[in-house]
């Protein structure tokens, strides 16, 4: 019984501290989809992604030209230079997992071309929702895309202004 009385005390002093605490939203996705420098990073990334991609498949149509070769030429190739083709196919299949693995592995080049093309737009984004917040006196700001809120009202949801802030506007 002492247990739940201070449980039940304890509960109803958070959510009296909680009433004094304002809140806002942003939208994220949308203020990144009205951010103009945001859209032209992804065609820069897609374009090298493409550049990149069709380096792989053209290794990776090398290697198995070099295979389909092979096997026509298996019944009349010794035992060395069955070895030597085998080799020289494996090398040519592992260069392009390593060159697949180079591009677009989880630190690889594409991966940190993101992150350096987004950062000055993160950062500025960052500060513009901090002004935001300070001016507006907000304790904590949340991604209206990525909390997992099942319901906010849209008075609470910032994203407008903080591409006013950034000197965008809303599409």
């Amino acid at each position: 019984m002492k247990k739940f009385i201070i449980t039940t005390a304890m509960v109803m002093l958070a959510a009296i501290s909680g009433f004094g605490q304002k809140y806002a939203l942003v939208d994220m996705e949308y203020v990144l989809k009205n951010i103009p420098d945001y859209e032209m990073m992804n065609q820069q990334l897609e374009e090298v992604s493409k550049k990149w991609q069709g380096e792989v498949e053209a290794m990776e149509n090398m290697a198995q030209t070099k295979y389909k070769k092979y096997q026509s030429d298996l019944v009349f190739l010794s035992a060395d230079q069955k070895k030597q083709r085998e080799d020289e196919i494996v090398k040519l299949e592992q260069k392009a997992a390593e060159l697949k693995r180079k591009y677009f592995g989880p630190e690889g080049e594409l991966f940190k071309k993101r992150m350096d093309l987004m950062k000055p737009i993160q950062d500025e984004i960052w500060n513009a929702v901090k002004d935001i917040a300070k001016a507006q006196g907000f304790q904590m700001v949340l991604d209206r895309g990525t909390s997992g809120i099942i319901f906010a009202s849209p008075a609470i949801d910032i994203s407008a202004d903080v591409l006013k802030k950034l000197g965008f506007s809303a599409q």
